[in-house]
């Protein structure tokens, strides 16, 4: 424990110094570092009223009031009574507090492109995940997820990340690693833009999930690899992505979509029934080190 609190310790005297949290003045502004977070939270919404604001930002209500009063001084908010309590008082900033907000934002932009600049595009997707990781670990929340096109990079962690889920979850051996490594091998080496596609969830820098629309003849495209990581459940990725899968196929021409999956999967299952797949028939298979129930499905995309 002793080595990690020091690195933590170590860890925070870096940042501190790299986002210039100990200089008097904030990125070269007007405000100091606690000015400039309540100026972001107000930015982020209508109005907040003061026990909303320090419970947002952890700041002592004294020092948050000593803050408030000098924006107030200086016309960069204003007060006014919230509609569901008239002894409440929402605070937002001015015209001349946006104004002010619209500088700071401007010049936090500049100096955090200026740090990130000399950085490779690898390092930098690194340095975000790892920050994500960071949040995450000590109860923050989580960014949003986006879908999007593959990178260099990219089917490299879907195999990895494939691999570890379902052997934590199943206890797959190995030979599923391979399996999915053929086939991110062949969608590489066989790939036609005109009429396939992949798609990469990614949240915070880091891959979560992804879905695979192959060709398999003019008429029929193939849905694969479809999975979420643990850690970005429940918010219906999996859907976001097999409707996108869906979605692509209909705009292709397609006039069918079909998957092979096992029994065992049945949130995937659940995703797949709800629109519209019917299961064509199940086969018993001994695969990656199990005894497992393979299944066929298929939807019509005519409808």
């Amino acid at each position: 424990m002793k080595s990690e609190i020091a690195a933590v310790r170590r860890f925070n005297r870096f940042h501190t110094r790299a986002i210039g949290a100990l200089d008097h003045r904030y990125d070269g502004s007007p405000f100091g570092l606690a000015e400039a977070r309540v100026l972001y939270e107000l930015a982020d919404g209508p109005g907040r009223t003061a026990a909303e604001l320090g419970a947002a930002l952890g700041l002592d209500p004294g020092h948050l009031s000593r803050i408030l009063a000098g924006f107030a001084r200086r016309r960069l908010i204003l007060r006014r009574p919230a509609p569901d309590d008239g002894r409440a008082r929402l605070v937002a900033l001015a015209p001349a507090g946006k104004a002010a907000f619209g500088k700071l934002r401007r010049g936090t932009e500049r100096r955090i492109g200026a740090m990130l600049a000399p950085l490779t595009p690898g390092t930098r997707r690194e340095l975000v995940a790892a920050m994500g990781t960071i949040e995450r670990a000590l109860g923050g929340a989580a960014g949003p997820v986006v879908l999007r096109d593959p990178i260099p990079g990219d089917l490299g962690a879907v195999i990895a990340g494939q691999a570890r889920l379902y052997r934590e979850e199943f206890g797959w051996n190995w030979e599923f690693e391979g399996l999915v490594a053929e086939i991110c091998a062949k969608f590489v080496r066989d790939y036609d833009p005109a009429f396939e596609r992949c798609w990469i969830a990614e949240r915070d820098g880091r891959v979560v999930g992804s879905v695979f629309c192959v060709r398999q003849s003019a008429r029929v495209a193939k849905l694969r690899m479809l999975y979420v990581d643990k850690a970005a459940r429940g918010a219906g990725l999996g859907a976001r992505l097999v409707d996108a899968c869906i979605a692509f196929a209909r705009a292709k021409g397609y006039r069918k979509l079909v998957l092979w999956t096992n029994d065992i999967l049945a949130a995937a299952r659940r995703i797949y029934v709800a629109r519209g797949f019917i299961l064509e028939r199940s086969e018993k298979h001994r695969s990656f080190g199990k005894d497992l129930v393979g299944q066929y499905w298929s939807l019509d995309l005519r409808g």
